[in-house]
């Protein structure tokens, strides 16, 4: 743990990624997503699935997102494509009593922020039994299409919802996610992970807590208040 710039527990304000944080990886629900994104891929360029495979971390390293870089350099409608990634099975989540619990007794207000819709945000936390604890959702249409870590949407996030940085706190999968957060002030917990794209920058000093599974740190953090 190194950097810390405040206590969790001081917290005022929450931002918590969706995917692969608030459910651990190990459900495979973000790997039907990256599926999807794939065959999109391969339909709308009319690829074969090596070539789809290749072209989609190419957009993705090159523009943030595989639906920025679609958006930049193939005009492909965002609607069309978030509804299209986001035709999966939920039911592969079970609902989360103890992340509901731990969730509630956390200071401060708490917000979704997401590289993806709102409709799966919300059929996600629905899954979870946890749409609830969550003041609102900042999805990627909030922020105009542009993916973190954009630094302009965590200040439009910010402002949006009059959070005051210096005493939040942001809770990713992906580090390097978090830069911006750390910049403004907010404190950070990454969410460790098997995932390539989600290892980089995985040393830097922005990072302050890390942690396998979000559950048990949430349950030793508020249980320590």
């Amino acid at each position: 743990m190194t950097g810390v710039r405040q206590n969790p527990l001081a917290a005022t304000g929450w931002l918590f990624d969706l995917d692969n944080t608030l459910y651990p990886a190990s459900a495979a629900l973000f790997e039907q997503v990256a599926d999807r994104i794939q065959q999109f891929v391969a339909e709308h360029l009319a690829l074969d699935e090596d070539a789809a495979h290749g072209v989609r971390r190419a957009l993705f390293r090159d523009h943030g997102s595989t639906l920025r870089g679609l958006m930049t350099c193939h005009g492909v409608e965002p609607e069309a494509y978030l509804d299209y990634v986001h035709a999966i099975e939920y039911d592969v989540l079970e609902p989360d009593r103890q992340l509901g619990a731990a969730l509630a007794q956390l200071p401060g207000r708490k917000l979704v922020f997401t590289n993806a819709s709102t409709k799966h945000a919300e059929a996600v936390l629905a899954r979870l039994g946890i749409a609830d604890a969550f003041e609102a959702i900042f999805d990627i249409a909030a922020a105009d299409y542009l993916p973190k870590p954009t630094p302009s949407i965590y200040d439009k996030l910010v402002a949006q919802y009059d959070l005051d940085a210096a005493t939040s706190v942001m809770v990713e999968d992906m580090a390097r996610n978090l830069k911006p957060a750390a910049a403004l002030g907010m404190a950070t917990v990454w969410i460790r992970g098997d995932s390539d794209w989600g290892a980089p920058d995985a040393d830097a000093d922005y990072i302050d807590h890390e942690t396998d599974n979000l559950l048990p740190w949430l349950e030793a953090l508020v249980g320590a208040r």
